[in-house]
């Protein structure tokens, strides 16, 4: 009899019984790091398999997460963090910022660094915006039953799957030496646009057109409540 390392108890088998501890504790090696990699990341949970089924049928699976079963896509928060996470790593790679996120200082020092924060953090960046555009969804969509933090959750799947669209015309720019900004622009809006639509109900066209005024309203007052945010602070 040994006693457990983290709540003291008495340990007779290869687990405490009381809180779960394992009796002996396994050496860090690679294989516990890559473990603990996978983990953060929920690549055991398919992140290849997410990405799949938000292309090909965002409606069902994003239902399905919220109302019966939350193992089979990864987390749309981390979902959303690991695919703005890519997008950051490919723009910087081909240097290619100032195309895709243009903002001229014009002596806001404040707006400025705002602006170089959402430059730098584009997942929680994206998280925010998303607020803003379930906000929007549950005033154009308030007939359905869905609260806003279910919303929130459309979006950060919906905002993921955009994220990576941006990734790969990023890539194939940097590549080609092609301006693509426009066509990434344009499918990534239209993908959004696609998946609310269908989440609501993909059978009418009005869903659809609300979709869209709902994301483009959120990135509007998205961007206006960084000015107004800027403005505040400078006048304080």
């Amino acid at each position: 009899m040994i006693n457990c390392k983290n709540c003291n108890s008495s340990v007779g088998g290869n687990f405490c019984y009381n809180c779960g501890q394992p009796a002996q504790i396994k050496r860090v090696d690679s294989h516990y790091v890559l473990h603990e990699i996978q983990h953060v990341l929920h690549f055991e949970k398919g992140i290849l398999y997410t990405i799949k089924e938000l292309l090909l049928r965002p409606e069902k699976n994003i239902k399905v997460f919220i109302t019966d079963n939350r193992s089979r896509l990864v987390k749309p928060v981390v979902f959303v963090i690991i695919t703005s996470l890519i997008y950051t790593i490919v723009v910087h790679f081909f240097h290619l910022e100032n195309e895709y996120i243009a903002y001229s200082n014009s002596g806001k020092a404040t707006l400025g660094l705002i602006f170089n924060w959402v430059q730098s953090h584009y997942g929680y960046a994206n998280i925010i915006m998303g607020i803003f555009v379930a906000f929007w969804l549950s005033v154009f969509f308030r007939k359905y039953e869905y609260n806003f933090f279910e919303l929130l959750i459309l979006m950060c799947f919906a905002i993921g799957i955009e994220m990576l669209i941006f990734s790969l015309f990023v890539f194939l720019e940097g590549v080609t030496k092609v301006d693509l900004v426009k066509i990434s622009g344009i499918l990534g809006v239209s993908y959004c646009t696609f998946a609310i639509g269908q989440f609501f109900d993909k059978k009418k066209l009005k869903s659809y057109l609300k979709a869209l005024i709902a994301y483009l309203l959120g990135t509007i007052t998205f961007l206006v409540s960084i000015v107004l945010l800027s403005l505040f602070i400078d006048f304080l």
